[in-house]
């Protein structure tokens, strides 16, 4: 039976990271290789049946020389408004680990849905 797909925004990812190999003229190996991934989930990755850590996609930026950061907000990590923003301080820190970034993440996340949900309410009471 085949997988199903992680979601539309990591296939667009996984479309976008093959352009950009292909565009560099390197094969899967390669890429896979040069960012110390395996082949296989690469090739994952690019088919859109994987979600890759934020570590995995600065390591496929730096061997695609290509912003990490855009890699992010193509893999939903960070938001297109959210440039120089908290979510890509704590991926840029080194001091923390992938899942003590992640917790950090989702954390962040929801406090500003808790926020937004917040606003709403007030916003609604005061009409």
């Amino acid at each position: 039976m085949a997988r199903t797909k992680v979601g539309k925004r990591v296939e667009d990812l996984g479309d976008y990271l093959k352009e950009q190999r292909l565009g560099a003229k390197l094969t899967l190996r390669q890429l896979a290789e040069q960012a110390g991934v395996s082949n296989p989930y690469l090739s994952q990755i690019e088919r859109g049946l994987r979600k890759p850590s934020a570590e995995v996609l600065q390591q496929i930026a730096k061997a695609l020389r290509i912003s990490a950061e855009q890699l992010y907000v193509r893999a939903g990590i960070v938001g297109l408004d959210e440039s120089g923003s908290v979510e890509l301080a704590i991926l840029a820190d080194t001091g923390l680990t992938e899942r003590q970034k992640q917790s950090l993440l989702d954390v962040y996340s929801s406090f500003l849905a808790t926020n937004a949900i917040d606003e709403a309410g007030e916003q609604t009471e005061n009409d």
